[in-house]
């Protein structure tokens, strides 16, 4: 059985240096510099085990034209900038519980985080599918490139500021 969030929030920021966490909902919110450590304490605990990475997607949150501009707190200054969202849910299959989600924040004009390949290998084709929909780029990754879509594909599809196009035409 899984822990408290809050209690959960605690032994990570206890057994991560530097790490702090926020909570949302049912969510851990981690810095994107922490994640590699945050994951691989996640699978390795005894308590959690979280073995499996079930789930990997992203969210995209589009500049909002109305909110300010400079010297605004960071919460308005990434409304005014837009932001994606990557969420990781993981569950243990070995201790059977779960899920545990994750949510890393990324700045929309330069969303890059690790890779968790290397953690859980079921993560590669998920970040290839979110680097190719979304234009999230997961360093480390051992083979990112389009995985839906041909190369010659302009954009991704997923990001609410796509604007379809008929490409198939040649031109």
């Amino acid at each position: 059985m899984l822990p408290p969030l809050e209690t959960l929030k605690s032994e990570l920021e206890a057994r991560v240096p530097g790490l702090t966490l926020t909570i949302e909902g049912t969510t851990l919110v981690i810095p994107r510099e922490k994640l590699l450590d945050v994951c691989r304490w996640l699978k390795d605990a005894e308590l959690l085990a979280c073995d499996y990475l079930a789930d990997l997607t992203v969210v995209d949150y589009p500049p909002d034209p109305s909110a300010g501009g400079a010297g605004l707190p960071s919460e308005a200054s990434s409304a005014k900038d837009g932001r994606m969202d990557v969420v990781y849910h993981l569950y243990s299959m070995s201790k059977k519980h779960g899920p545990v989600t994750l949510k890393v924040p990324l700045p929309r004009a330069n969303p890059v985080v690790a890779s968790v390949t290397p953690i859980w290998r079921g993560a590669e084709f998920q970040e290839r599918e979110a680097y190719d929909l979304f234009g999230v780029k997961f360093e480390g990754h051992p083979d990112l490139r389009r995985i839906l879509l041909w190369d010659e594909f302009e954009g991704h599809p997923m990001r609410k500021d796509y604007v379809v196009e008929d490409q198939n035409v040649q031109g």
